[in-house]
């Protein structure tokens, strides 16, 4: 539940249009529901402006069901990550609105399209085979309500391709960098922008990368300022450290939100 629902709660309760026992059923569950399966954190975007989402694998599709249930009685956008088709067919026999994008395993539920934040958060992979993990970073900005962009297939190999979106680059507020091999993006990334940049390493690659720790120990080490690594192919945490990053400089700044349609497409 966001700020803004909760203060529609109060107010309709001031205004007598919502009974006591109205409000006391909408409230009841907060800070968390336990459904046995999962105690689930409805509490959460009012505590960090950032909703639960729904880690999908290794769960059974009744179970992501359930909990997704749960979840829409309290918020308007849903994400669960991790997801295949089994997961989305579930949701969708009740849910027909939800969208399911089988490269990342995201299925969202996006009812809310106002804009947070202050500015562009870009998200930049460096190899197709990048993409999985950068579209998660992706499509969890947009369902919580970021300005996002995605450039793909711009890695060091290449350098010009990345050069050739300086401009772009420059643009952006907050970056998501993603690479696997040798993980060499976020610093490049980093040693031309004023942005602060958050290193994601993904497990592609050929010979030794180790499951993405050769790219995880480059980004580490690398001597350019401002980067911020998270865990191996974790594009949703990326995600949610830009989408602090960018919704605080928006507290300071005294960012109005806009509406947005989304643009990425899913099935």
């Amino acid at each position: 539940m966001k700020e803004n629902e909760l203060k529609e709660l109060l107010s309709a309760y001031k205004k007598n249009k919502l009974s006591e026992h109205d409000l006391i059923k909408k409230l009841k569950n907060l800070p968390f529901e336990n459904i046995g399966i999962a105690k689930i954190d409805h509490h959460r975007y009012l505590r960090k402006g950032i909703p639960e989402a729904i880690l999908a694998s290794h769960k059974t599709p009744q179970q992501v069901l359930q909990i997704w249930e749960r979840m829409e009685k309290y918020t308007q956008n849903i994400l669960a990550t991790r997801a295949n088709e089994k997961h989305f067919h579930s949701i969708k026999k009740k849910y027909p609105e939800a969208v399911f994008y089988p490269l990342s395993g995201c299925i969202i539920l996006k009812r809310d399209n106002s804009i947070q934040g202050a500015g562009l958060v870009l998200v930049i992979s460096g190899g197709t085979s990048d993409i999985p993990v950068a579209e998660e970073a992706f499509l969890t900005l947009d369902m919580l309500g970021y300005r996002t962009e995605m450039l793909t297939d711009v890695g060091v190999a290449g350098l010009h391709r990345l050069l050739h979106y300086q401009e772009k680059i420059r643009e952006a507020k907050v970056i998501i960098a993603v690479a696997g091999m040798e993980g060499a993006l976020p610093g490049l990334v980093a040693g031309f922008c004023a942005a602060p940049v958050i290193a994601v390493p993904t497990s592609t690659g050929y010979g030794s990368h180790f499951q993405g720790l050769a790219s995880l120990l480059t980004m580490l080490n690398s001597c350019s300022p401002g980067i911020a690594v998270v865990n191996i192919d974790n594009g949703y945490g990326a995600a949610c450290v830009a989408a602090l990053i960018i919704g605080t400089k928006a507290q300071i700044a005294g960012a109005n939100p806009c509406v947005r349609p989304s643009k990425h497409k899913g099935k």
